[in-house]
């Protein structure tokens, strides 16, 4: 340790600490989860359903998409309505029309404001009661049974291809038939009413539902809890002192007075001869571009589907490429793109970590992963087909088709075998690195940062094996957000912050000592709000008050180091005039400052935009969310593979120049397009959502009444333009990465437009 005995101390405190309460709490996930009941029945005995049935019902859901298809819970796509509240509020209101007719023989509609009020009064007391016995039998007023039984009716209706509820179905982007077994669709209603039953039964001794109030539905009273408002409160308090204490240290801990290392004459780089396994990475590189190519026009027609539910332009598509499967290769894609990037990075690493060769038989290794990723990806695509499709199954579809989970979408054997790549990639890393650890001489501390997170990513992703085809909601979010928010949004944080210090020092750019004692202060700020910060997700999927209270105090904390990005972009993009040779650096430069800037905007700015409880409240589930999610996954974590590209690149083709005109055009187009993406469109679509949902309630803010609006249908036609100036900048991204691999000239602009033109050298 050396020198930086405190920062490693301070790192291995915080690791400890995290998660320690990250497991903690996650198993008062396991012991507070809301109860599946045993049997469902009327308070004169009659058996409704049982608990097979409910869960026989979510793998029902699992097998046409699941989180792609609607959400629940608020998790998921954002098209289709929210099945939970949309299912309570269309419960609620049968219930109503029940009780309106039995007591007045009117329509509740139809009633006076005292006789409504009235009316609520009962509803709220029938609902919000917990009448789960200690055997697990839940009983229900046969008032709510027929609420129930009407409310079930209309999604076998909606779910087959019923004639008079085509419309709906079309402005949902819900494919004709989408579940063609009568017994299926009936046990998917059993699903859908018990995470209704979560969202509105409070639970034993509290005032609040087993969802802490969510969603908001005025009818029986579900509305931001107490706790919630002051964990908001509180979480706003710890983000300004969080960046108080960060502009203290900055301005008196840093040291000013380090003068940059002297820059070499030429590209350290340069003088490693090229190993058989850096050679081999070029395939790789186009893996990344052909995925990225197809992930972006995938996209466009997703969006597409948001206007035009089963069309495109006209023509019917949706039985063959459904909204479902279609959103599940968008966001699919780019975690296989993405991820290839990290490894291509990290392949080209080991060998110069191991004094400029490579260990034995490793491009063997990196030839065989390679292959092994394009089984994957193939594999699981197929199998997301054949289960949307309804062909596959239904023994089948967790393993071989779809798990029904946004971001773990891929049937669990391509998910065993996206994990068995990543440790396989892992071997590969540490055959190059524990042999530069071992051996005497120079500070290893950077190296061993380096090599803690490569270990990181190759064993996290294992989480997600902790929940299985009928796994409890609750347990099963908990291992979900493991994989989507610690394992790519921390980990992956950490290696890309240490990769490129170790990266900018060994190019001589930055000295050895403050590139290793920046990453490891960097990564104790990361894992300090980012590990128990993963509760941020889980405030309203069947957790308790102290969940919620850990993940709002921390998460904010995640958006501290955020706050010096811009610095950080400043500074990087100053490295290019460090020496000469760093213009053949610019472009992968270049995306390195734009991943600041997208991380201090989409991760810190939009992210705490929806992260306190009290926010989260009424915008999750709405289009607040790609928000976020597009401008901190394609903003930090897309740019930064496609910076880790440029540079494997530049270096495994030495001669080729990057063309000025192709790379800005990629560059602009793709930082523009996001932007046009985000603010004409899902960002005021999202206020829009907000407004409602705050108002009357979160079913309204994704109801089919308040999407089809003209204003709402324009807001998504106008995506277009964003989508297109997108789709330009990457095709110009992949074709510069293909031209370069093929080592063939760089290429013009045409002076009067922007299609690009050869140039002889």
């Amino acid at each position: 340790m050396g020198p930086y005995r405190k920062p490693w101390f301070a790192l291995i405190a915080v690791l400890v600490v995290t998660f320690s309460l990250l497991g903690y709490y996650g198993s008062e996930v396991y012991r507070e989860a809301p109860p599946i009941p045993q049997q469902v029945v009327t308070v004169d005995g009659a058996e409704l359903f049982t608990k097979d049935d409910i869960l026989d019902g979510q793998t029902a859901w699992q097998s046409v998409g699941g989180m792609q298809l609607g959400s629940i819970w608020g998790h998921g796509a954002y098209q289709a309505p929210d099945w939970t509240a949309d299912w309570l509020h269309r419960e609620l209101t049968a219930w109503l029309d029940l009780a309106a007719q039995e007591a007045y023989g009117r329509p509740y509609a139809a009633l006076d404001t005292p006789e409504q009020a009235a009316l609520r009064e009962q509803l709220r007391a029938e609902y919000r009661a917990n009448r789960t016995d200690e055997a697990g039998v839940l009983r229900i007023s046969k008032r709510r049974a027929q609420a129930v039984t009407q409310t079930g009716a209309y999604y076998e209706r909606l779910f087959s291809d019923a004639p008079e509820l085509r419309q709906s179905r079309e402005h949902f982007a819900m494919k004709e038939n989408t579940l063609p077994s009568a017994e299926r669709r009936t046990q998917l209603t059993r699903f859908f009413f018990w995470t209704a039953w979560a969202a509105a039964t409070e639970r034993p001794g509290l005032h609040v539902t087993y969802t802490n109030n969510w969603p908001h539905e005025p009818l029986i009273g579900n509305q931001p809890s107490g706790e919630n408002i002051v964990w908001s409160i509180a979480s706003v308090v710890v983000l300004l002192a969080g960046v108080g204490f960060l502009i203290w240290g900055w301005a008196f801990l840093r040291r000013h007075d380090e003068p940059p290392p002297a820059a070499a004459a030429s590209d350290p780089l340069t003088t490693f001869a090229l190993t058989p396994s850096q050679r081999a990475l070029g395939k790789y590189l186009f893996l990344v571009v052909a995925l990225f190519v197809f992930q972006v026009f995938i996209g466009g027609f997703t969006a597409h589907y948001t206007v035009e539910g089963q069309k495109f332009y006209g023509i019917d598509v949706s039985q063959w490429f459904p909204y479902a499967l279609v959103r599940t290769w968008h966001i699919q894609s780019a975690l296989f793109w993405i991820a290839t990037g990290f490894l291509a990075a990290g392949l080209f690493l080991a060998p110069l970590i191991n004094g400029g060769k490579d260990p034995r038989h490793q491009k063997l290794g990196v030839d065989i992963l390679f292959w092994a990723l394009v089984i994957v990806v193939v594999g699981s695509f197929a199998g997301n087909y054949l289960a949307i499709a309804q062909v596959m199954p239904k023994e089948l579809n967790f393993w071989l088709g779809h798990q029904g989970y946004e971001y773990v979408d891929l049937g669990r054997l391509w998910q065993i075998g996206k994990f068995a790549g990543i440790a396989f990639w892992l071997v590969l890393m540490l055959r190059g690195m524990v042999p530069a650890l071992k051996a005497p001489g120079s500070d290893k501390n950077l190296l061993a940062l380096l090599t803690a997170s490569v270990v990181a990513i190759g064993l996290f992703y294992g989480a997600g094996f902790f929940y299985g085809e009928r796994t409890h909601l609750s347990m099963m979010e908990y291992w979900r957000w493991w994989v989507v928010h610690l394992w790519v949004e921390g980990f992956f944080e950490v290696f890309a912050t240490t990769a490129l210090a170790f990266i900018f020092s060994t190019l001589g750019l930055v000295s050895r000592p403050m590139a290793t004692a920046a990453s490891l202060v960097s990564a104790s700020l990361f894992m300090l709000g980012g590990i128990p910060g993963t509760f941020h997700h889980l405030y309203f999927a069947g957790t308790t008050t102290p969940v919620m209270a850990v993940g709002a105090s921390f998460s904010a904390l995640e958006v501290v180091p955020l706050i010096v990005l811009g610095y950080e972009a400043f500074e990087n993009w100053r490295l290019k005039e460090r020496a000469p040779w760093m213009a053949n650096l610019k472009w992968p430069l270049l995306c390195f400052v734009a991943v600041a800037f997208w991380n201090m905007l989409g991760a810190g700015v939009f992210g705490f935009m929806i992260n306190p409880p009290i926010s989260l409240y009424y915008v999750q589930g709405l289009n607040t969310t790609p928000v976020h999610a597009h401008s901190a996954l394609f903003g930090v974590y897309g740019f930064l593979a496609l910076g880790f590209t440029l540079l494997v690149l530049r270096y495994i083709r030495p001669h080729v120049v990057f063309s000025e005109g192709l790379m800005r055009s990629a560059f602009w187009g793709l930082n523009a397009g996001l932007v046009l993406m985000i603010f004409t469109s899902l960002l005021p679509i999202g206020f829009m959502q907000f407004h409602a949902s705050a108002t009357q309630g979160l079913w309204y803010a994704r109801s089919e009444a308040f999407m089809q609006q003209d204003i709402l249908q324009t807001l998504r036609w106008v995506r277009t333009f964003g989508d297109v100036v997108f789709i330009y900048g990457a095709l110009a991204m992949a074709l510069q990465v293909v031209l370069g691999l093929l080592e063939k000239a760089p290429l013009r602009l045409h002076p009067e437009g922007r299609l690009p033109l050869p140039r002889t050298r």
